[in-house]
């Protein structure tokens, strides 16, 4: 039975990155989550690839909720333009939150902050916490090597290879959403759980 897709969680650069497609996955990120009706839950920054993928689901109509520590203020422009925008007082509050609100999480390019991301929900996910699909976008395979990482995970055994296919590297933002949307999610986990 296809799952109900009503929010999805972006993690991403607050860079742009070096190449330009980068950007322009974020902008059709931001387009394609507006046109289906599904609202983006973001790290509530307005640079980089988190300010592109904002910008880019407001100019479609899209709704969004970003979601800020607040002592990131300082170091990152929280994104004005964002009518929900819910600062925290911790990182960990920031990822509760954005794990709460989302049926699914997509992976754009970003540096160690994504990972970070990347890392805590399918390590959730590996210890049954959720069941929620984990899309990688892999933008002009800027993550060949992170998944590398993963692979040699298995192969040395650390991880299992069931916990490896809990997250999947896509091409392109509509395999993405065409992934999700099919993707099963009877283990939805109240966050106070975690």
């Amino acid at each position: 039975m296809p799952s109900t897709l009503n929010a999805v969680a972006v993690f991403c650069g607050s860079r742009f990155g070096k190449n330009p497609l980068y950007k322009q996955a974020a902008q059709t990120v931001g387009q394609t989550l507006a046109q289906a009706g599904i609202r983006l839950v973001y790290g509530g920054g307005a640079h980089g690839l988190m300010g592109v993928v904002a910008d880019a689901t407001l100019c479609a109509g899209g709704a969004v909720t970003g979601v800020i520590p607040d002592f990131l203020e300082s170091r990152e422009k929280m994104h004005e333009g964002v009518a929900e925008l819910i600062v925290t007082d911790s990182m960990h509050t920031r990822k509760q939150i954005m794990f709460s609100r989302a049926d699914a999480f997509w992976i754009l390019p970003g540096g160690f902050g994504t990972f970070d991301e990347m890392m805590e929900i399918l390590t959730w996910k590996q210890l049954g916490r959720h069941s929620k699909p984990i899309i990688l976008i892999n933008t002009a395979n800027w993550a060949d090597m992170l998944l590398a990482a993963l692979d040699a995970a298995v192969e040395q055994g650390f991880a299992s290879a069931e916990a490896r296919a809990m997250i999947e590297a896509v091409p392109d933002v509509e395999t993405a959403l065409a992934r999700s949307l099919c993707a099963e999610q009877s283990d939805r986990v109240a966050v106070d759980q975690l």
